[in-house]
């Protein structure tokens, strides 16, 4: 599966463009990880624990984002993106969506 954030995939035709596809995942913060934001919100710095959360939500997006697409027929997605959201107090959303193409190549 080619993924790509751009319109146009360079050696390759779109022939059919098969809608929106997106892959979405939600995470809850552990009391672990609030305690030490807590504590690096004191002194500063980055909270590895929240960015290995949020690295592997984000992995697990866009595996569902292919699945989604594979489903469709798709063998491509354009115009791929990441939103993120909270979700009540404790939980984040991360959804990746794009557009599901069938695609050939021009070589």
């Amino acid at each position: 599966m080619i993924i790509v954030t751009t319109e146009n995939i360079p050696h390759y035709e779109v022939t059919e463009m098969l809608g929106t596809a997106s892959g979405v995942v939600v995470r809850a913060r552990g009391l672990g990880g609030d305690i030490m934001a807590s504590l690096k919100g004191l002194v500063g710095g980055e909270v590895k624990e929240y960015t290995k959360m949020i690295e592997d939500a984000r992995r697990q997006a866009i595996d569902r984002l292919i699945q989604n697409a594979q489903a469709m027929g798709g063998n491509a997605i354009v115009m791929m993106r990441f939103d993120s959201g909270d979700v009540g107090q404790n939980m984040s959303e991360i959804v990746a969506y794009g557009t599901a193409v069938k695609i050939r190549s021009l070589r």
